[in-house]
């Protein structure tokens, strides 16, 4: 028996309510359309985030020093924001149930998300420990429903990951656009982050009104459809937020709890490899724990979107529209080319040249590293006091777009075909937990592209054009170690591609 037989366990799943649109179940639009206003709401907020408090509570200090601060805080709430979808995949997997997780998760973002109209620091902090509370509960769960709409070994599954990955950049390109370049410039940062709040008001009432099109997905255990569960995790959420508080004001502690998690994280799923007395388990789990190191370097290049890169077209880009617009690049450019790789894998397979998981994660951290070589070069062939033209960071963007359809869908999918079913909700928080850690990192490097010298000057151009340089050197090498080991990564998922 083939080691992909061996892991079919297509006799416990439970087929979503009949019904199909453009060949993948109804129910995967109605996911869409949910994480479409979720995501709105994340992106229209994220727009404005570094540069807000970079303006409103740092301004004091020189500008460099504040750009730093501002990226610390930008990288510590976005790491959080992914850290805790690992616990709200175990309270969903064991408890409260997928539906009910998202719901509550979506209502505390929304409360968060007005709490960032308080011009104080302390209130605004509270106000992001909140959102991320409520994050852990939404995010991870919603994808995890993706996966259990198709039934194992379903060949369209990569496809309707695909798909549901341009419902969240559909919000993502209108969020920038409505909540920082229309409504943040004209009226107040403070009124960007009010219309990202009622996004997601909206996506919580998408989910509820349609939650009959999922059936028996996400539903609590039968033992848990009472509303206590609910109130026992809103007081627990609540506890929760004066802890992420601290870390949100604490950089330094917060990377040693990033680290901890992280090696939690691994022993965790080792030992219920071993545990398990399933060898091809356990191994799939250490494939599957390698491949989010890979995901980690990914997503620390590419989230200086929000922190270095906003700063560097603020101050050194040359474009004749508002710089935040170039936040609605990466989804727009999702938007393009995500009908094009949703039929390019399939093909390629159909000619026996599809890339392995392993070796689209190489490429995909090449592809980011590229990104960054084409605008360091455009930074040292402008001539000295010229801004950067704008299509090179626009070029940026679409290389980092390219890369990311070749590891983001692609990794939500792999989650959900290596974790062992009891444990899906839990690998897929573990993800977003790599994810998690890259964002701490990249405010760190954002740090140091945006920070300025010692004495806290603004940010020159060419200590950008160094750090870009470092990134493309580092991001070259890491993703030609994974190119050339995939094959042994291979071995190791026994059979899952």
């Amino acid at each position: 028996m083939s080691a992909a037989l061996e892991r079919d366990d297509s006799s416990e799943w439970l087929a979503p309510p009949p019904g199909e649109i453009l060949g993948h179940p109804r129910s995967l639009w109605m996911l869409f359309s949910a994480e479409f206003w979720e995501r709105f709401c994340f992106y229209g907020m994220r727009a404005l985030l570094a540069v807000y408090v970079a303006d409103t509570f740092f301004s004091h200090l020189p500008e460099g020093e504040a750009n730093e601060q501002a990226s610390l805080t930008y990288g510590g709430y976005t790491a959080m924001v992914y850290a805790t979808g690992i616990l709200g995949g175990f309270i969903a997997d064991r408890y409260l149930g997928y539906q009910r997780s998202i719901l509550l998760g979506g209502a505390l973002m929304a409360v968060g998300m007005f709490m960032l109209l308080i011009p104080d620091l302390q209130w605004f902090l509270v106000g992001l420990a909140v959102i991320v509370a409520g994050n852990g509960l939404f995010k991870p769960n919603i994808s995890t429903m993706v996966g259990a709409l198709y039934r194992p070994g379903d060949a369209r599954r990569d496809s309707g990951f695909t798909i549901f990955y341009m419902g969240i950049n559909a919000g993502a390109f209108f969020a920038p656009i409505l909540c920082a370049s229309i409504i943040g410039a004209r009226f107040g940062n403070q009124y960007g982050f009010l219309t990202a709040g009622i996004g997601m008001i909206l996506g919580i009432l998408v989910f509820q009104i349609r939650a009959g099109m999922l059936g028996h997905i996400g539903r609590p255990p039968a033992d848990r459809q009472s509303l206590k569960p609910v109130l026992i995790v809103l007081a627990g959420a609540v506890l929760m937020v004066p802890f992420i508080y601290f870390l949100l004001s604490k950089s330094a502690v917060l990377g040693y709890v990033m680290v901890g998690l992280m090696l939690l994280l691994v022993a965790y799923f080792v030992v219920s490899g071993l545990r398990s007395g399933d060898r091809i388990q356990l191994q799939r789990y250490i494939a599957m724990l390698t491949l989010f190191m890979a995901n980690c370097l990914f997503w620390a290049l590419f989230e200086q979107a929000g922190s270095s890169l906003n700063f560097f077209a603020r101050d050194f880009v040359d474009a004749p529209f508002h710089f935040t617009l170039f936040q609605s690049a990466n989804p727009m450019f999702i938007l393009i080319y995500a009908p094009l790789f949703a039929l390019l894998w399939p093909a390629l397979e159909a000619r026996g040249m599809n890339p392995s998981i392993p070796r689209k994660f190489a490429i995909a951290l090449i592809g980011a590293g590229l990104g960054f070589l084409v605008l360091a070069t455009a930074i040292n062939n402008t001539p000295e006091g010229v801004k950067v033209f704008w299509l090179f960071l626009g070029l940026t963007y679409m290389l980092h777009t390219m890369s990311e359809l070749c590891l983001s869908p692609i990794g939500l999918s792999m989650v959900t075909k290596l974790a062992a079913k009891k444990e899906v909700g839990l690998a897929m928080g573990g993800w977003f937990l790599s994810t998690a850690m890259a964002n701490y990192l990249a405010g760190l490097i954002a740090a140091v592209a945006s920070g300025g010298g010692a004495h806290g000057e603004a940010s020159s151009v060419g200590q950008y054009a160094g750090t870009f340089i470092q990134l493309w050197w580092l991001a070259l090498v890491i993703g030609g170690v994974f190119f050339l080991g995939a094959p042994f990564i291979n071995r190791l998922m026994h059979g899952v591609k």
